[in-house]
């Protein structure tokens, strides 16, 4: 028998507005019922309950990084932790880190046709990748966690604003409009008033793996259950034995040699110098605790820190990605 295939389908996803192959009537034609189309989060959960009560291993995703962290979250809160589906993208969003690292590059009915043909011969796990999600967690028991792969606070937070200018996300493609918020960001940097607010960071107080917490203002702060991003860039390394599977790191406010430094960073290139410095930090962790006021963005998402302040990062169980 063949495997049993669930497709969540975001019409609102940047590509997925405009339907001019009819993907969505195909698809629903092909899928019935495991064709699902939630109009907001609620539905979504409810709709991942019943497959999760179905016990439907094998999930499709048709959407942005966004939407897949939705999924996630609504993955993680009603499934077996034993019991995990396995997650396949369409990447059709603003963003789509995830489906570059984990193989998922087809969209459309090209990618469901493979997928169905798979399951049909019961190969849908045959070069899978793993991947541990990063789970934000608050101190209030009501609000819910939510689970991602990319997420960021203090000048992180800030570009993401930049980005979500009208003027940049209603004009350009994506990747043109992470070039445009580049060159916007740096010219914020050459004005005095924007670059003192910049550089003397977010206040913020850190603590890795239950390490002492560090509370000093930070410029950036960077975390991700993924194993690379697009066009090569990978600003992380080891300054220490590796404690778990999110990989991180923290810019001090005010550091030495910024733009030099940043450089080097984004090539994925760290010389000595950045290693040796205090004001930089890179490493791999399974706990990170935060207090800060500033809003974290996980996955495009912006998430406010809550009454206290109190934000956890915790790395979440192993998921397999189909690739497509």
């Amino acid at each position: 028998m063949p495997a049993r295939l669930a497709l969540i389908h975001n019409p609102r996803s940047r590509r997925n507005l405009h339907d001019p192959d009819g993907f969505a009537a195909q698809a629903k034609a092909r899928l019935g019922a495991f064709f699902i189309s939630p109009s907001n989060r609620h539905e979504l959960a409810d709709d991942i309950r019943q497959l999760a009560e179905q016990d439907v291993r094998f999930i499709a995703v048709n959407g942005g990084d966004g939407t897949v962290s939705d999924v996630l979250s609504a993955v993680l809160a009603s499934y077996p932790a034993d019991r995990l589906p396995a997650l396949a993208v369409l990447p059709s969003g603003n963003t789509n880190l995830i489906a570059s690292d984990v193989g998922c590059q087809l969209r459309g009915l090209q990618a469901l046709t493979q997928l169905q043909e798979r399951a049909a011969t019961g190969t849908l796990m045959e070069g899978a990748s793993w991947r541990q999600p990063v789970i934000v967690s608050w101190s209030d028991p009501g609000r819910l966690p939510v689970a991602g792969m990319f997420c960021g606070l203090a000048a992180f937070t800030r570009g993401i604003e930049l980005a979500h200018n009208p003027a940049i996300l209603d004009r350009y493609s994506h990747d043109m409009a992470v070039f445009v918020t580049v060159l916007w960001a740096i010219r914020q940097l050459l004005q005095r008033e924007t670059r003192r607010k910049w550089l003397n960071g977010t206040p913020m107080i850190l603590s890795v793996d239950h390490a002492t917490p560090d509370a000093r203002p930070r410029f950036l702060f960077l975390c991700t259950g993924l194993h690379r991003l697009s066009r090569g860039v990978w600003p992380f390394w080891q300054d220490h034995e590796p404690q778990g599977g999110i990989s991180y790191l923290d810019i001090l406010a005010n550091p030495p040699g910024l733009l030099r430094n940043l450089f080097c960073v984004l090539r994925g290139r760290i010389p000595d110098r950045l290693r040796q410095s205090a004001a930089y930090r890179s490493g791999m962790a399974g706990d990170i605790l935060i207090e800060t006021r500033d809003h974290l963005v996980i996955d495009g998402e912006e998430l406010d820190p809550g009454p206290d302040g109190r934000i956890r990062l915790v790395q979440g169980p192993r998921i397999a990605f189909i690739r497509s």
